[in-house]
C-alpha cells in the first residue's frame, strides 16, 4: 500500500517548572494509506502527544512528520481529530454542530482548499450525509444534551467524516463510554472504514479494541523519553466480527503478545530502572 504518513526521528521535549521533560524519542513510524494503526502503552507513554504531533496541533523538538509527502506544519483538512471528548457545542443541534465543520471546508468563506465554494444545499446535503453514515438521522435536530454519551460520540465521528478527511485521528474515542456502547460503536467504525476507506491512527488504552480494529498496532515503552517499542501485523481478514474472533486462535496470540509487551516485559524494564 501506499505511504501517507511519515514520521521521521520525531523527538519532543516540554517545558516544565522542574525543567525539561523529555515525552518522545526517536520515533520512526510510516502508516500506509488506507491502514488502520492503533497507538497503545501505559499513561504517560506519550500516544496523545504522537497523535498531537500527527494531527499539526503540536510541532516536534526534533524530526519531521510528513503527510502525502507535505510536511506538516499544523491542522489541514486531509487530518481530521475526534477526541475522547466529544467537544459538541451545546447550543447547536446535531446537524449544525456537524454543519460548521462542512462550512469551513466546503462553504464560501473556506480558505483550507482549493476547491470551489459549495452552495447551501450542497453543504446540507454533506451534513445530512455524514449523520447518516453514523446512524444520527433521526436526532439530527436534537442538542447534545438531549442524547446520549454514545450518540454524542458518534456526532463527533460524523462532523470528522463530513470533512472528507484522508486521515481520521482518534484519541480513545470510547473511553468513556459503558462496555455495550463502545463495542456497539467499534463495529460501526469497522463498517465506515471500510466506506471511506479512510486512513486511520487510534490512540487507545484497550487491548480487545486495538487487536479487532487494527492492520498494525504500535506498542509504545513508558515514559519518559517514551519510543516504539514494538509494532504487531495483525493478520485477521475483513470484515471482522467481534464473536467470530473470541474463538479465534490468531485473535487470542495477537492480544497475548500486546499484554505480554505491555504488563511483563515494560514492568521487566521498570524493575531493572528502578
Amino acid at each position: 500500500m501506499k505511504k501517507y504518513i511519515d514520521i521521521t526521528q520525531v523527538e519532543q521535549t516540554f517545558k516544565t517548572p522542574k525543567g525539561l521533560f523529555p515525552a518522545l524519542k526517536d520515533i520512526n513510524l510510516s502508516v500506509a494509506q488506507g491502514e488502520f494503526v492503533s497507538l497503545i502503552g501505559h499513561s504517560g507513554c506519550g500516544k496523545s502527544t504522537l497523535l498531537n504531533l500527527i494531527s499539526g496541533l503540536a510541532a516536534p523538538t526534533a524530526g519531521a512528520l510528513l503527510c502525502a509527502n507535505k510536511e506538516i506544519k499544523g491542522p489541514g483538512p486531509e487530518r481530521a481529530v475526534v477526541f475522547q471528548n466529544h467537544s459538541l457545542l451545546p447550543w447547536l443541534t446535531c446537524f449544525e454542530n456537524v454543519y460548521l465543520a462542512v462550512e469551513r471546508v466546503f462553504g464560501a468563506s473556506n480558505a483550507l482548499n482549493n476547491r470551489s465554494a459549495e452552495t447551501k444545499a450542497q453543504l446540507r446535503e454533506r451534513t445530512d450525509a455524514a449523520l447518516a453514515l453514523v446512524g444520527l438521522t433521526a436526532a439530527a435536530h436534537k442538542r447534545p444534551g438531549e442524547i446520549s454519551g454514545g450518540m454524542k460520540q458518534r456526532v463527533g465521528i460524523a462532523r470528522a467524516l463530513s470533512m472528507e478527511p484522508q486521515v481520521l485521528l482518534m484519541d480513545e474515542p470510547f473511553g468513556a463510554l459503558d462496555a455495550l456502547t463502545r463495542a456497539k460503536l467499534q463495529d460501526e467504525l469497522l463498517q465506515i472504514v471500510a466506506t471511506t476507506h479512510s486512513t486511520v491512527v487510534m490512540v487507545t488504552h484497550d487491548v480487545d479494541e486495538a487487536v479487532l480494529l487494527s492492520d498494525r498496532i504500535v506498542m509504545m515503552t513508558n515514559g519518559p523519553a517514551a519510543t516504539i517499542g514494538e509494532i504487531l501485523h495483525v493478520d485477521l481478514p475483513r470484515p471482522r466480527n467481534r464473536v467470530t474472533l473470541a474463538d479465534d486462535s490468531r485473535y487470542l496470540g495477537y492480544r497475548k503478545a500486546v499484554i505480554d509487551f505491555l504488563y511483563t516485559r515494560q514492568a521487566h524494564v521498570e524493575k531493572l530502572v528502578a
